[in-house]
């Protein structure tokens, strides 16, 4: 009959080892759908912040020209300067 018994206690230790591993597996799982939630949020804000950030470059497009503009007269005109400066 001890052979039944210790059978038996191999059961509930088996059972209690398979709980408390079932146990650590579900804080697991709820800390890493937790950092997901943290992680999708952070992401939904970083989209956010892109669509800021191209929406103020496509507005200097038109800018972006005319400073390019601005810089090719300004080399010519000092060109010019130089030129009469040094009088070549």
């Amino acid at each position: 009959m001890t052979t039944v018994a210790a059978t038996y206690t191999d059961w509930y230790i088996g059972l209690g080892l398979a709980f408390f591993i079932i146990v650590v597996v579900v804080i697991i799982v709820a800390f890493l759908l937790t950092m997901a939630a943290r992680i999708s949020d952070q992401a939904g804000q970083a989209g956010a912040g892109v669509d800021t950030v191209r929406a103020q470059t496509t507005s200097l497009s038109d800018g972006v020209d005319r400073i390019n503009d601005s810089g090719v007269r300004i080399l010519h005109s000092a060109r010019a300067l130089r030129k009469v400066a040094v009088g070549k």
